[in-house]
């Protein structure tokens, strides 16, 4: 019973990678919540063709049982969906268990997002007469004026970067690219970055490197900022996707449209965008009740 489980499972991995052309961190994550699932009904003796939507129910309660947040639980609720829609397709069950299985309402989440004055803060932080720290101003100053994500930025070559069309080609989600516009401090940082490395060997195609001269990785990324925020008096707990969120942030209260936005920041769908308006009408009813008469 549980070989077959792990023979469908893989296959599916395969679909997600190749034919769906899934990142890896979404595998990993679908992975994981497949083989919950499948552990569960293991313990319940049943197999992966019997699963019904009762099953899902009592996996449901399960979870809760277990203290999971409603968000966590969407997620797993959306890892099965997608497996069994598979399964369905590949003909191994006859219908989708999870089709009349409704997902709990999500408890609204608020992103955390940083201060103009806190983003300068942080931005003039990094010892940019060195090459470290030159590095690290770069990559802050380019996660904050694009609004890319973390895994992005890593995995970015310098020729991504037109430095006269002031743009840089982002490889995003399923493979998916776009074009975002860059602005000057953050080319001028950039330029001054990879002068002062030129002499350096190591991948020189990459367009940032760690101190052993290798492409940086995602952890670095992030322990150079958590470095940096334990430095300042920023309270609040800051990740690269902290910039991500500040960006669209500032970049709606000053009044741009939300679909370019959403087109910057490489969502599919409005609806994940639309998160930061909640947001600016917060900050919006704050100063109309510090400044209007009658509030």
């Amino acid at each position: 019973m549980k070989k077959n489980k792990e023979k469908y499972l893989q296959k599916f991995t395969v679909y997600l990678e190749y034919e769906r052309n899934v990142s890896g961190n979404t595998i990993i994550g679908y992975n994981a919540d497949i083989r919950e699932f499948n552990g569960f009904i293991d313990r319940n003796k049943i197999s992966i063709k019997k699963a019904n939507h009762q099953h899902v129910r009592e996996y449901l309660a399960f979870l809760l049982e277990k203290g999971y947040k409603k968000n966590t639980i969407a997620r797993k609720l959306a890892s099965l969906r997608s497996f069994f829609k598979y399964l369905v397709k590949e003909k191994v069950v006859g219908k989708n268990p999870l089709v009349h299985v409704f997902t709990p309402k999500q408890e609204e989440r608020i992103p955390v997002f940083l201060e103009l004055e806190e983003v300068v803060e942080l931005l003039e932080i990094p010892d940019r007469s060195t090459l470290m720290g030159l590095r690290d101003a770069a990559a802050l100053e380019v996660l904050y004026s694009c609004g890319i994500r973390v895994s992005e930025l890593v995995n970015m070559d310098v020729r991504n970067v037109d430095f006269l069309g002031r743009g840089i080609k982002v490889m995003g989600k399923g493979e998916k690219e776009r074009l975002v516009p860059i602005g000057e401090k953050a080319l001028n940082c950039l330029e001054r970055y990879l002068e002062k490395r030129r002499e350096t060997q190591g991948e020189k195609h990459a367009l940032f490197l760690n101190y052993k001269a290798a492409r940086i990785s995602t952890r670095s990324i992030s322990r150079l900022l958590s470095r940096y925020i334990k430095l300042l008096s920023i309270r609040k707990r800051v990740t690269p996707h902290t910039l991500r969120h500040t960006f669209a942030t500032h970049l709606l209260n000053a009044g741009c449209d939300l679909r370019a936005i959403q087109e910057m920041l490489g969502h599919v769908n409005l609806s994940t965008t639309q998160v930061y308006t909640h947001l600016t009408t917060k900050r919006l009813k704050k100063v109309y009740d510090r400044a209007h008469p009658h509030a």
